[in-house]
Order: structure tokens, then C-alpha cells, then sequence
């Protein structure tokens, strides 16, 4: 039998997006703990249209999404101290595990050297990565198409 965090409500929602020329250009997913994976991207870049997606995930997919969560120490960070988002755009982490509920804003990171003064950042930087590219090789791999990454 597992702990709370294993077994307990899980949910996990990231958007990173700007205001551009393009309009309103994002990237963003929603996972929940009843395996329910939804995903939208919106790059607006030669009038495309939004693609919408969403997909119901086996239970391994489920418990690797709580350990890669989990194995970051992401629930134990403040981002008090990082950048505000600004015009270059924001990310936005939302996580409750278990009990635990935790919502990080900051901008958009465009290199890892500018997360090297911060190792909240830094986790928060390589646990988002790590996320992003999982969600856009499920949805890949499911659907056949090539979300393009904002």
C-alpha cells in the first residue's frame, strides 16, 4: 500500500505562453489523477488553429508523472524570489499532491544559464522540461501529429 502522495489526489497544470504579434501564442496541459491528459496549443503563426487534445493515460503513465513530480522536490520551492513575468511571457506550475498544493508564476526561461543563480528555479526549470517534453511525446505518440513547442 502507498502513501497519500502515491495514492491521494494528483493534479498538474502548465502554461507557458506570450502576447505577440500572433495574438495570444500558448502552450499548455492538465493531468489528473483519474488519468485524464488534456493539451493545447495555440501558436497562431500563419493563421494556424488551436490544437486541442486530450487523452486518458495508463495507470504506469500516471505513477511516472507522481514520480518525476516527486523526484524534483518541486513541492518544497518558493518562488518568491524569481523573475515576475514580463513581456517576454509567464509560465504557470499548478501541482496538488495529496495534500499538498503548491502555484509557481515566473517568466519565460529562454537559457539555463539564466535559472544558474537559483536551484529553485533550476528544479523548476528541468522538472517543467522534463513534463514538457513527456506530454508532447504522449500526444505525438497517441495522436500522429507534430505539436509545434512554443
Amino acid at each position: 500500500m502507498g502513501s497519500e502522495k502515491e495514492n491521494g489526489v494528483f493534479y498538474l497544470r502548465y502554461h507557458i505562453g506570450h502576447k505577440g504579434k500572433h495574438g495570444h501564442e500558448f502552450l499548455e496541459f492538465e493531468f489528473t489523477d483519474n488519468g485524464k491528459l488534456r493539451y493545447a496549443n495555440n501558436s497562431n503563426y500563419k493563421n494556424d488553429t488551436i490544437i486541442r487534445k486530450e487523452v486518458y493515460v495508463s495507470p504506469a503513465v500516471i505513477h511516472e508523472w507522481r514520480r518525476m513530480v516527486s523526484d524534483s522536490e518541486i513541492m518544497k520551492e518558493d518562488d518568491h524570489n524569481w523573475p515576475e513575468p514580463n513581456r517576454v511571457g509567464r509560465q504557470e506550475l499548478e501541482i496538488v499532491m495529496g495534500n499538498e498544493h503548491i502555484s509557481f508564476i515566473t517568466t519565460k526561461i529562454g537559457a539555463v544559464a539564466e535559472v544558474e543563480n537559483s536551484e529553485g528555479l533550476q528544479n523548476f526549470h528541468w522538472l517543467v522540461q522534463d513534463l514538457r517534453c513527456f506530454v508532447l511525446n504522449l500526444i505525438s505518440l497517441h495522436f500522429k501529429i507534430k505539436p509545434i513547442p512554443i
